[in-house]
């Protein structure tokens, strides 16, 4: 199979990847133009790489426009927190993806596209989320991935077979994002913890990678979404206890408890001062955000995993860089 994959040197990626080298299949990647050469000696021969930044929607185009595949993956997008404006941010992860689609629809290619439960706003209106919850653009990041959504619906109107995928926040070894500063929190005993329990839902990588590669070996109707995390939700102080006794031995102490105003008012200041980043912390961490997958592991046939005790996987890694 001839497939163009993007972000591939990203967390989500470079898993996916994984996957699809287990076949012989002719994979070529679009990278970022001056991608560090660490990230890229992990791909290189493997891959047939093309360096394109998806902010560069004329050279996106024109390197389409000479080229055909049978499956397009989707993965590469900025994320939310990062420090570019409003314009650069549909670029690369609106239009790209309509120049993207519009190949896929040329050449009667499959299009897998790697959305985000995002779209439901960090902090979803009803629990569990599913797919009639309101979509909320609550920030920039998931503004773009409710419109790109909108697109694959529409180019599947025209022919094109399209899936999107929602992973929740991905954790897995490698990755330095909320999963292993979670863990640096907790190690440092400098994480608050609201009084008030919650539940929240992560997706461990290799689940997530797995249904990447059964939406590429299989059929679905044009436009199906998939929600993939793991099995169930996991209650926040359980999995806080189960990260510190991992780390100290011990639960994590009850003087780091707090009470759930305080998280208000991080959350209060944070938007007075329009920072999207410590807006999502303070929520991540004081509120329930789970989903409703059992759609997706009904039809993908996915390992019911349960991030208590996969989630062990982060904190081996977490503890292997510090004895570095």
């Amino acid at each position: 199979m001839k497939i163009l994959i993007t972000g591939a040197t990203g967390f989500i990626g470079r898993n996916v990847l994984k996957e699809l080298y287990q076949k012989k299949n002719d994979i070529t990647a679009i990278v970022r133009t001056k991608t560090p050469e660490k990230k890229l000696l992990k791909i290189k021969d493997k891959v047939n790489l093309v360096e394109i930044d998806l902010a560069d929607i004329k050279r996106l185009k024109e390197y389409l426009s000479k080229n055909s595949f049978d499956l397009i993956m989707h993965i590469g997008a900025l994320r939310g927190g990062r420090k570019f404006d409003k314009k650069t941010f549909i670029k690369v992860n609106i239009d790209a993806t309509e120049q993207l689609l519009l190949n896929a629809k040329e050449n009667s290619s499959k299009f897998i596209f790697c959305s985000s439960v995002g779209v439901f706003g960090a902090i979803p209106s009803e629990l569990p989320a599913n797919e009639f919850t309101p979509r909320n653009p609550d920030n920039t990041y998931h503004f773009t991935k409710i419109e790109s959504e909108k697109l694959i619906q529409k180019y599947s109107l025209r022919g094109v077979k399209a899936y999107i995928v929602r992973p929740a926040i991905t954790y897995g070894k490698g990755d330095y994002g909320f999963p292993f500063t979670l863990v640096k929190l907790i190690d440092k005993k400098m994480l608050p913890i609201s009084l008030k329990r919650t539940k929240i839902h992560l997706t461990n990588v290799e689940l997530l990678a797995s249904a990447f590669k059964k939406l590429s070996e299989s059929d679905f109707p044009t436009g199906s979404t998939f929600i993939v995390a793991d099995y169930e939700p996991v209650d926040f102080w359980d999995l806080v206890n189960f990260i510190s006794n991992k780390i100290n031995n011990s639960n994590y102490p009850v003087s780091r408890f707090i009470h759930p105003k305080y998280f208000d008012w991080g959350e209060r200041i944070s938007k007075f001062f329009h920072s999207e980043l410590w807006l999502s912390r303070f929520e991540l961490i004081s509120k329930s955000w789970y989903y409703d997958v059992n759609n997706s592991y009904e039809k993908l046939n996915l390992k019911k995993i349960q991030t208590i005790p996969e989630f062990k996987v982060v904190i081996d890694w977490y503890k292997s860089l510090k004895g570095e």
